[in-house]
C-alpha cells in the first residue's frame, strides 16, 4: 500500500506487521522454555541462540515428517 505524502514524496505502509508480532511472542516463549534449562553462562547464551533460531528447528522437523528426510 503506498500512501501519498506530497507530491515527490511516497510512503510505504506495512499491513503485515502482525507477523513481527506473532514472531516476537514466539521469541520471547521460545527464550523463557531454553532459559529453564539453563545452568551456567554458556548455557543461557545458547538459550538465546536457540530461541532467536527456532523456527528453523520446526520448519525441519516438519520437512522431515512429511519428507523422510533424515
Amino acid at each position: 500500500k503506498v500512501v501519498m505524502m506530497s507530491s515527490s514524496k511516497k510512503v510505504r505502509t506495512n499491513e503485515s506487521a502482525s507477523a513481527g508480532a506473532v514472531y516476537g511472542l514466539g521469541l520471547i516463549g521460545a527464550l523463557i522454555y531454553f532459559l529453564q534449562a539453563a545452568n551456567g553462562f554458556w548455557d543461557v547464551v545458547l538459550a538465546f541462540l536457540q530461541a532467536v533460531v527456532w523456527p528453523a528447528y520446526i520448519v525441519y522437523k516438519l520437512l522431515e515428517s512429511f519428507y523422510g528426510v533424515v
